[in-house]
């Protein structure tokens, strides 16, 4: 049984930093691609970046492009979301998710999808004060 489990989030002001991790379980995950996702209150779940397991293809939405960092120890089998310049608009909880991607018709296309995902951690709050 695939399990994901967020860890790392908490309180930081403006302009601060936090360094999430996504510590991932129940199977090899050569072939999948793991995902990061925040949803903020009254708000949509929204993409954030993924990256592939096997070879650390990455993607990034416009928002945080430039900021943040997606990577992975594949000998942990743990996933990071490293963040900066944090703005109070990054206020969320922040979801690990994981799918299997070999047979995506469109990496790009389908990665930033919600329904692409097969699995969910059960999210860590971001804070960010102004």
């Amino acid at each position: 049984q695939v399990q994901l489990v967020e860890s790392g989030g908490g309180l930081v002001q403006t302009g601060g930093s936090l360094r999430l991790s996504c510590a991932a379980s129940g199977r090899t995950f050569s072939g999948y691609t793991m995902g990061w996702f925040r949803q903020a209150p009254g708000a949509e779940r929204e993409f954030v970046a993924v990256i592939t397991w096997s070879d650390g293809n990455t993607y990034y939405a416009d928002s945080v492009k430039g900021r943040f960092t997606i990577s992975r120890d594949n000998a942990k089998n743990t996933v990071y979301l490293q963040m900066n310049s944090l703005k109070p608009e990054d206020t969320a909880v922040y979801y690990c998710a994981a799918a299997m991607s070999r047979r995506w018709y469109n990496w790009y296309a389908m990665s930033p999808r919600k329904n692409s995902y097969d699995y969910w951690g059960q999210g860590t709050q971001v804070t960010v004060s102004s």
